[in-house]
């Protein structure tokens, strides 16, 4: 269960309470620990911020009243309550906006939809597609890369979807936002996060 969630996502503010990155809970709370960061929290409609130490503190309080949807990390002898939103202390800049070309962020880009069959599977079952394969010159990009389930994946082999007599869903292309951000506001575990996407 903790590995499970310590991969859920937490939404990173600068300085300044604007997103800049979505990282996983892992590294939160090493930016906490670290004192680089702190939790931001809804209480009451209002938003607190939480240093490391006191918002194990409220984790403590919270644990023996738990509220559906809330999600706590055991350790050895206490529960720690899993932030949403991590606000860094000394970071004022808006890094570059450019989208990370990584796993995490294509499965997010097509919605882990296979972009063939447009079935929707755990990341497990999913993986990428060269919609020009390699052995045909097809490059390693945003706009060549879709996410495909493993059937459609070794239907369509090393050919194009044209030659393997298969349509796309939708013509891939590079997102000009994070998509772990536009993705997850859906997630009702990350609803405090819309206050802060709506003003970016």
């Amino acid at each position: 269960m903790n590995a499970r969630v310590l991969d859920t996502n937490v939404l990173v503010l600068n300085r300044f309470y604007m997103p800049i990155r979505v990282v996983n809970v892992r590294r939160a709370l090493t930016l906490l620990y670290r004192e680089c960061a702190e939790v931001i929290d809804c209480d009451d409609g209002q938003y607190v911020s939480y240093d490391f130490g006191s918002w194990c503190e409220l984790s403590q309080l919270a644990a023996a009243d738990k509220q559906p949807g809330e999600e706590f990390l055991k350790a050895v002898d206490f529960e720690v309550k899993v932030p949403r939103i991590a606000r860094l202390t000394r970071f004022d800049r808006m890094p570059a906006q450019t989208v990370r070309f990584n796993r995490r962020n294509l499965f997010a880009r097509d919605e882990y939809r296979c972009q063939y069959c447009g079935k929707v599977e755990p990341v497990n079952k999913l993986s990428l597609d060269h919609v020009v394969p390699r052995s045909h010159g097809g490059a390693t990009t945003w706009e060549n890369i879709v996410c495909s389930c493993l059937r459609c994946n070794s239907r369509k082999g090393g050919r194009t979807p044209q030659q393997a007599r298969m349509k796309l869903l939708t013509n891939p292309a590079k997102p000009r936002f994070n998509p772990l951000m536009t993705h997850s506001i859906d997630d009702p575990r990350y609803e405090s996060w819309k206050t802060f996407l709506q003003t970016s």
